[in-house]
């Protein structure tokens, strides 16, 4: 019962910012949906593993309307592919910078500070932690 309940809440989250429910759309979002970052090559495979077939064209050109439509967001890391996540409660980043790992924060943004910005209208903030993962700690030379 709890996959059907996540299934239908997925469909709601497509129709409710106007998108048509196909099966592609519906596994990556679910795909999505399940948690953490990953980049396109991971979006794909996973979600072929339930569909068997689908490109990383496909995946790269609903992304692009999930971003649209704000079902996703998409965090870029220097020198590796881009990692994309379900649209949520607004937090920062933490990025490893040995092996590109990403996970949430739950901070409060700072408040810029200058009289340079005072004639500026602020909309967010985007905060990034960088340092090293527990993985990457625990090999040599971390």
């Amino acid at each position: 019962m709890e996959e059907s309940t996540g299934r239908e809440a997925v469909i709601q989250r497509l129709r409710d910012v106007g998108l048509r429910v196909t099966g592609p759309r519906l596994e990556v979002l679910q795909v999505l949906t399940a948690g953490g970052h990953m980049d396109v090559e991971a979006i794909t495979t996973t979600a072929r593993e339930r569909l068997g077939t689908l490109t990383s064209q496909a995946v790269y050109e609903m992304l692009r309307h999930f971003l649209e439509t704000g079902l996703a967001t998409k965090f870029d890391r220097p020198g590796l592919p881009a990692v994309f996540e379900i649209s949520g409660a607004p937090h920062q980043h933490a990025l490893c910078l040995r092996c590109g790992r990403v996970e949430n924060v739950e901070t409060v943004a700072p408040e810029p500070i200058g009289a340079g910005l005072s004639e500026w209208r602020m909309g967010q903030a985007e905060v990034v932690f960088k340092g090293l993962c527990p993985n990457c700690l625990g090999t040599a030379g971390g």
